[in-house]
């Protein structure tokens, strides 16, 4: 039996923190396991060696600075991870494993109007689907992320006011979908899971405080600050679509005027172009005309860049980041738009917090909020399953709030 302090507890917490450490990273060589743990070199070298011999790593032939290393990952049978995004108009799943590779994904149209119970069937379908489909054993999914366009409620795993997906407020997806697949779910908003996508897989690699800009059907912001999604005690955290830009604007779905989200959402910047390109017109469609040089596209695109910069100059001022990471259609205009974010920033943060703030396209598109989810149960899985204990059932499920 272990006691605080015994040198058999040590050993299990120098363990549990290469295990996480590697978990986190996908691959890390033993030199950088050190230095991101703080163990000694010989520490970490006893300590892999350890896990390869009982199957929990799996240790390849690399190169580091020129020199050969020895990079070491979560083998590839150590569990299987699945994550689901629900959007606008999509569902999203994919499935991956431990060693952060991503060994199925399909993505389906999903009607805006269709009630919960029916979204989550389909997910069901699909994530079943995917994994025989995949010849993965059911019994190693250790988790499943599940992304939604709407407030959770961190306490209880309810959904807030959407109006996105209108017949999901108040409901709980969470533990439905942990009923209907048995095994523990994480929930969080889609721009949380964008932010993680991008911190673990994309454009936010090696930034330990960061926000990503999401700019679809609405406007939200995941910030990362040390490393880690902050989400506010009660979940709320990163509504950047709701900073008031002009008290005398246009009345905004929260019940305020001249919110961010009512000059940059595409349910109000789309309509501006109606009369030049019909009502059928899309983001995606816009920002490739914009491409191709038309100047109503053009010009509107750079407007909704100024509003943007101007709620991302506020969320400097603040927080002081030192990255910004635009998800969404809206990033494939490129400079289109951030030049505008980035005009914007210089003239309304203060000097300190503009010169040290990196704004970046993200690099993951429409991948970025369902890769995020498999992050969510990559950093909320214990690591006793890996180490030899049970796994948790079900019944475990969870939503992140802290």
């Amino acid at each position: 039996m272990e006691t605080p302090g015994s040198q058999s507890s040590l050993h299990r917490a120098n363990l549990e923190r290469v295990v996480r450490a590697v978990r986190m990273a996908g691959s890390l060589t033993q030199a950088e396991i050190a230095r991101s743990t703080g163990l000694s070199a010989a520490t970490v070298s006893n300590i892999v060696r350890e896990l390869r011999e009982s199957g929990t790593v799996e240790v390849t032939p690399t190169s580091s600075g020129g020199r050969r290393a020895r990079s070491v990952s979560l083998s590839g049978d150590a569990g299987i991870v699945v994550g689901v995004d629900f959007g606008h108009t999509h569902l999203r799943v994919a499935v991956g494993n431990l060693a952060h590779r991503v060994l199925a994904e399909e993505a389906e149209p999903l009607d805006v109007d269709a009630s919960a119970a029916q979204g989550l069937d389909r997910a069901e379908q699909l994530v079943k689907r995917l994994i025989a489909e995949a010849g993965i054993d059911a019994g190693k999914v250790v988790g499943v992320g599940l992304g939604v366009p709407g407030p959770i409620d961190v306490g209880t795993g309810i959904l807030g006011s959407t109006a996105i997906l209108p017949g999901w407020a108040g409901t709980n997806p969470r533990d439905a979908l942990a009923e209907r697949l048995s095994v523990p779910v994480h929930i969080d908003n889609d721009a949380n899971l964008g932010a993680l996508g991008e911190l673990v897989w994309g454009a936010g690699r090696g930034a330990s405080d960061l926000a990503y800009i999401k700019v679809a059907s609405g406007v939200g912001a995941g910030l990362v600050i040390d490393g880690r999604i902050y989400r506010g005690p009660g979940g709320t955290a990163g509504e950047i679509g709701h900073i008031t830009l002009d008290e005398s604007g246009p009345v905004c779905r929260c019940g305020n005027r001249g919110c961010l989200e009512t000059f940059a959402a595409a349910r109000y910047v789309l309509p501006l172009l109606h009369s030049a390109h019909g009502p059928d017109l899309t983001v995606p469609r816009m920002v490739r005309l914009a491409r191709e040089g038309d100047p109503g596209c053009r010009r509107v695109i750079a407007d909704v860049g100024r509003y943007i910069g101007s709620g991302v100059a506020s969320l400097a001022n603040l927080l002081n980041p030192r990255r910004i990471v635009l998800g969404g259609d809206l990033a494939e205009a490129g400079e289109l738009v951030l030049g505008p974010i980035r005009e914007s920033v210089s003239r309304s943060a203060i000097p300190s917090a503009a010169r040290q703030l990196e704004v970046v396209p993200g690099a993951l598109g429409g991948r970025a909020e369902v890769l995020g989810a498999l992050a969510l149960v990559l950093s909320e899985m214990g690591d006793a399953s890996l180490l030899g204990e049970g796994r948790p059932t079900g019944a475990d499920a969870s939503v992140r709030g802290t």
